[in-house]
């Protein structure tokens, strides 16, 4: 199964990154993949995810221009992802587990043109956040098996978590947001707050935050260090926080151990 979580994850990176191009260039998704500069469509046999871009020499076959280095990085990025929520949390046996593996895969794959949107662009894209939130609240709705897919109360406990986790990370975000007037963190992280925080829940949201601030501020520091910014420059923030989103699912599940650290924590 794992094998076949990582090609599912290959594949889908390859469709995520289409639609991170197109969601900045304002195309529609339905067209067939083509070379930015020449226009030419992609041949089925030149977009293979990850091969594709090793046999070509990272250069459209029609007119040489330079394949950017983000599409293999998305494409093994999402591979490891799915491969990995496939390998902890599916269960072919268990129909639970079918959901909860769907909807982990559905956020992450949002999730991962967020982060990817967010570093190129430095902006939030907020239909496709919206439609993470409105993923989250139909997990919350459909996620009970038992009673033919419905939940029996909107106050169940996975709900509850969710929706607390969502308004703390959230409300955090828009109290920075306000308070420096967006100098410190923007409207479209509150918004990314609130979706990541119905995703992890309460009170994993709690150490989400810390690692994201942890991630943040070492690699920041590290680009400083480096000469590539300067305190006053700016930094994506997205990517920080989905990643200590994604290790507070899975680090757990690698790690057993450090569940009741993060319960600690939270």
């Amino acid at each position: 199964m794992l094998i076949i979580f990582l090609i599912l994850g290959l594949i889908i990176g390859s469709f995520l990154n289409a639609v991170v191009y197109r969601l900045n260039a304002v195309e529609s998704l339905m067209e067939r993949s083509h070379c930015p500069n020449c226009k030419k469509k992609v041949r089925w046999f030149d977009n293979v995810p990850l091969l594709s871009f090793v046999l070509l020499s990272a250069k459209c076959r029609d007119c040489g221009e330079k394949i950017s280095w983000q599409y293999p990085v998305v494409e093994a990025m999402t591979g490891i992802v799915f491969a990995l929520i496939g390998n902890y949390f599916f269960n072919v046996l268990d129909l639970s587990s079918w959901m909860l593996t769907m909807y982990y895969l559905i956020s992450f794959s949002i999730l991962m043109i967020i982060f990817v949107y967010d570093f190129r662009y430095m902006e939030i894209p907020m239909l496709i956040l919206w439609l993470g939130v409105g993923v989250s609240l139909a997990f919350f709705l459909f996620s009970d098996w038992q009673n033919f897919g419905f939940a029996t109360s909107i106050l169940d406990l996975r709900t509850i978590s969710g929706i607390v986790g969502g308004l703390v990370a959230g409300g955090f975000f828009w109290s920075l947001a306000a308070y420096s007037k967006e100098t410190w963190m923007g409207y479209g992280d509150a918004y990314l707050g609130l979706l990541v925080g119905m995703v992890v829940g309460w009170p994993n949201i709690i150490v989400a935050l810390m690692l994201s601030f942890t991630i943040g501020a070492l690699i920041s520091v590290g680009l400083i260090a480096i000469s590539k910014k300067t305190m006053k420059s700016q930094v994506p923030f997205a990517p920080f926080l989905i990643t200590g989103t994604f290790l507070v699912i899975i680090l757990p599940q690698m790690f057993p151990a450090l569940k009741y650290w993060f319960f600690m924590l939270g």
